[in-house]
């Protein structure tokens, strides 16, 4: 993933731009999806989470940073499996969290994927979150297989 090129990249100006890019993100995804999320503390990755899970379950849904529970599993069809890998020290913890099965029948946001290793999801979309030197503004770059950049197109067209 590191030197391919990016499938799309997009900046996100504030946090309304970071909720409407969750949206249309959420909108295009299905069971056995997993998107590992990249970047820096504070580049917006769980915002993103957030507005994602909320576009799929409504805006009323509570949904809590899973830095300390490490994830948050939410009962819609296909499950929502939200993780936050900062805490753990070696990949086998990921498994024990359950996420090898999550992969498959679950729609899975992982951040710090590099927590995972060699358990990182062949088929998994990449998002590197980044800040700009605007301040609040970030930008996110996606990176994935042939079949994502299918998926994407219509999002790059929105």
């Amino acid at each position: 993933m590191q030197n391919t090129p990016a499938l799309l990249r997009f900046d996100l100006p504030d946090a309304d731009a970071t909720d409407r890019f969750g949206v249309a993100l959420g909108s295009l995804l299905r069971a056995g999806d997993v998107l590992l999320l990249e970047g820096p503390i504070g580049a917006g990755k769980t915002h993103f989470a957030r507005a994602l899970i909320r576009a799929r379950l409504g805006p009323a849904e509570d949904v809590p940073s899973p830095t300390f529970t490490l994830v948050q599993v939410y009962g819609a069809d296909p499950e929502i499996w939200h993780a936050d890998l900062y805490r753990l020290t070696h990949p086998d913890e990921a498994i024990e969290l359950g996420l090898e099965e999550a992969f498959d029948t679950a729609i899975c946001l992982i951040e710090w994927p590099e927590r995972l290793g060699d358990l990182q999801p062949k088929k998994a979309l990449f998002l590197r979150f980044s800040l700009t030197d605007a301040g609040a503004a970030r930008q996110v770059q996606l990176f994935g297989d042939a079949d994502w950049a299918q998926r994407l197109t219509a999002l790059g067209q929105k």
